[in-house]
């Protein structure tokens, strides 16, 4: 395995890791001491790479179309809901406490609740929070884990099918035989995150962000789909390249709003709505509606910071989201003094159980 400061993360737009180990030197030396150990050298290495190529060829004739997907163990993942797994999940901790206006305790576990948030308890990556993509006949696709920092700014990444499998072999334990077949799976992440919500919220519109706490604020922010028919289901595609057919087509007939993530050229946003548009030519009655909000919102060091509509909300009192703000023309009558048409201003405040509202009027 690389250093953990070398790679690529799943942000494409602003990737955080800079060091190529190709340049750094660090790849040649590597490589020098694999060839001390195991025998090849620069003599018979194009005999090895001609045998890894054809076994990769060979390989990719294992997965096609027909072949039976196996889904992660829900044993394996319901162990990370353990209920007190949450006082030390740092992302829902900052949710309650470190980020400047504080959600209320029942909001997150609704949250928590639609998305079957998670933890990790122990070992490498414990107090990270886990996205489970769940797919639309609530089979487990794959967990993904994200270590988040007091700004709730991503620290690290993994997926939990991976980080079992380095503790077993670690810990010289047999790896499980769910695992194993797993692993041999073409695509992990091969569902939307909060795909399941699709069939329990059939009518709903949709939201698609980019990541999955992105659609975890758009929830926290906007509503809840149980509240009402006109709330959106905030989904997320995983990262920019997963914006394509293959996961969408389950938005059939759906109107979905779509938030691209900021990019320094725009070309996020123009990749996804070029996308957007071959998809409904393919997948008849899909609507999607493109937001321009955060391409007018940004400046460029947002755009250099690859900012999402998450990093907007969360400097927002998430309580003025609840109120609405309509303008009603209305017409004058014969007793009024004004023969003019007037404007009234209604606000309509909702408490947070929906059961009172407060109508404020303002004669304009």
């Amino acid at each position: 395995y690389l250093h953990k400061d070398y790679g690529r993360c799943d942000r494409e737009s602003k990737c955080a890791y800079h060091l190529n180990p190709y340049l750094d030197g660090y790849a040649a030396m590597i490589q020098e001491e694999q060839q001390r150990a195991s025998g090849v050298t620069t003599v018979n290495s194009a005999k090895q790479k001609y045998i890894y190529s054809r076994q990769r060829h060979l390989n990719s004739f294992k997965s096609h179309p027909g072949t039976k997907t196996v889904y992660f163990d829900f044993e394996t993942f319901k162990a990370t809901l353990k209920p007190e797994g949450y006082e030390q999940n740092v992302f829902i901790q900052n949710l309650l406490y470190q980020i400047k206006f504080p959600f209320e305790v029942d909001k997150i576990t609704k949250v928590i609740e639609l998305y079957r948030l998670g933890t990790i308890t122990e070992g490498y990556r414990v107090g990270a929070v886990t996205f489970p993509f769940i797919d639309i006949e609530e089979n487990i696709r794959t967990v993904q884990i994200k270590e988040f920092d007091k700004d709730n700014h991503t620290k690290g990444t993994d997926f939990l099918h991976s980080l079992l499998e380095k503790s077993y072999i670690r810990n010289k334990i047999p790896v499980p035989k769910w695992l194993k077949a797993y692993a041999e799976n073409d695509k992990k992440v091969s569902c939307l995150f909060g795909e399941h919500l699709l069939k329990k919220y059939p009518f709903h519109p949709v939201a698609l962000v980019e990541a999955p706490k992105t659609a975890v604020y758009g929830s926290l922010y906007f509503g809840f789909p149980e509240e009402s028919s006109q709330n959106l289901i905030w989904l997320a595609v995983y990262y920019k390249s997963s914006f394509s057919f293959d996961k969408l087509k389950v938005l059939q007939e759906r109107e979905v709003y779509v938030f691209p993530d900021v990019s320094k050229d725009g070309s996020t946003f123009s990749e996804w709505e070029t996308k957007a548009r071959k998809i409904e030519r393919e997948s008849p009655g899909t609507s999607f509606i493109f937001s321009d909000l955060l391409e007018k919102l940004a400046t460029e060091g947002d755009k250099n910071k690859g900012y999402d509509l998450a990093d907007y909300l969360i400097q927002k009192d998430w309580r003025l989201f609840k109120k609405q703000t309509l303008r009603i023309k209305t017409e004058s009558h014969p007793e009024s003094e004004c023969e003019s048409q007037s404007e009234k201003i209604i606000t309509i405040t909702k408490n947070q159980n929906d059961e009172t509202q407060t109508i404020k009027t303002d004669e304009a």
